[in-house]
């Protein structure tokens, strides 16, 4: 049944995607983000609903009426730069069939962030967007959360079978990144129960990430919630709700979840830790003897074998730094950093544009709100193999996006004109829908 539910879901959304592509936007990102097929038994499961999804909204953009362009911010040719250095470096790859397999889905989802840029063109269609990035993931705070507090936290969360928040450091992560725009949505919402059920949300997908038993979580969503803190419209709030959740979240859980944490200063001594320094090493010496790295997938024990310390201790890099630095080399590392840096400028531009106007207050709250999903994936990144994953390009897309609408397109029906967003861009209108 469920598979059912779902397939007529997709396909009769898919229906009106053709006259308004942003629909297959937010089909795509759904999918791509809750994997909700993966939560299926049937023919659903294995169905190619990204594909069709990406296919129709592909369509669409072409025969829509609708407006659509890309925004050609440094940013965006940062990351044009990056996809086609991933590209000469698959040419040389150390495994290439692995590698090349790894190019198509990642290409994939740079096509479609591209593709996001240039279809959500206003504020609403903007907010949409945001509503199914939070909740694709909020989903699996709100089953995992309730499943942390009715087993008393001794029993790990995971995310859904074949996807790519399975394991419970990847799904952490997700968690973590997801919690700054529960809080944004909430300090939107004007009715007073929706605020407390998104309230309730955000809380319940911290409690799902001290679930996971994720030590690079507990260093995430301790930066992500300092963050939170600071970047927050309402302090006050922010405080209270934090001061009230996280002592009553820690006495919850049992005695072996602070014996995992502890683990953290004894690195020297845990097998796992060892392991990832040893992949690190690999990817240095690797890149340090070849400008184009050793290309996507290079981590691998026959690779180990030349490259690494110690040869037989295989591990996946475990860090978005280091597997960047691994398969693509210096120059790979030095382009996803600045698209990383450049992400949090854009964010930084938007916030100094939006204070002191109320009407931009919206804009200006996602924006922080942005940046410390931003902080909790580059901290938690560090200990995870996630630098190609959808969530981080649709947070990104999010800041472009919110400097594409107020430069251009906040609204046809503003009064007032104010000074360039960025310099050297015409004056925009600062108006329109809040």
């Amino acid at each position: 049944m469920r598979d059912v539910i779902l397939f007529l879901m997709v396909m009769g959304g898919l229906v009106f995607a053709f006259k308004r592509p942003v629909i297959g936007i937010y089909l795509w990102s759904w999918i791509s983000l809750m994997n909700p097929h993966r939560l299926t038994y049937g023919f659903a499961f294995s169905f190619p609903f990204a594909a069709v999804i990406a296919g129709v909204t592909f369509i669409g953009m072409f025969v829509s009426r609708e407006p659509k362009k890309l925004p050609m911010r440094p940013i965006v040719v940062v990351l044009m730069l990056f996809m086609c250095w991933m590209t000469l470096t698959g040419i040389t790859a150390f495994e290439p069939d692995a590698a090349w397999e790894e190019w198509n889905r990642v290409f994939k989802t740079f096509l479609m962030f591209f593709i996001t840029l240039a279809l959500i063109y206003n504020a609403e269609d903007l907010k949409r967007f945001v509503w199914v990035v939070a909740m694709s993931i909020g989903f699996y705070g709100f089953k995992g959360g309730l499943f942390t507090i009715m087993t008393g936290g001794h029993s790990r969360v995971l995310g859904p079978y074949g996807t790519y928040i399975s394991d419970n450091n990847d799904l952490a992560l997700a968690l973590v990144m997801t919690v700054p725009l529960l809080w944004y949505l909430q300090g939107q919402a004007t009715n007073k129960w929706l605020r407390y059920a998104l309230i309730a949300l955000a809380v319940l997908t911290m409690a799902a990430a001290a679930g996971s038993y994720s030590r690079g979580a507990l260093l995430a969503g301790g930066a992500m919630l300092a963050f939170l803190w600071l970047k927050s419209a309402n302090k006050m709030r922010t405080g209270v709700v934090l001061l009230m959740a996280l002592p009553l979240l820690y006495l919850f859980m049992p005695e072996a979840w602070f014996d995992r944490m502890d683990s953290i200063g004894e690195y020297k001594q845990d097998g796992s830790a060892m392991g990832r320094i040893n992949s690190w090493s690999m990817a240095f010496n690797i890149a340090s003897h070849s400008l184009l790295g050793g290309g996507y997938r290079c981590f691998t024990p026959a690779v180990f074998r030349i490259w690494a310390p110690e040869p037989l201790n295989v591990h996946a890099p475990h860090s978005i730094y280091f597997q960047v630095l691994g398969e693509h080399g210096f120059i790979g590392l030095a382009l996803f950093l600045t698209f990383l840096f450049m992400a949090w400028r854009s964010g930084s531009r938007v916030i100094k544009f939006c204070k002191g106007k109320t009407e931009l207050q919206w804009a200006g709250n996602l924006a922080a709100m942005c940046q410390v999903s931003l902080i909790g994936y580059v901290v938690g990144g560090a200990f995870l193999t996630l630098a190609y994953v959808d969530q981080i390009y649709d947070i990104v897309a999010i800041i472009i996006l919110l400097e594409k609408i107020l430069m251009v397109n906040i609204s046809k029906t503003t009064k007032v004109a104010a000074a360039p967003l960025i310099p050297g861009a015409k004056p925009v209108a600062v108006g329109g829908p809040s």
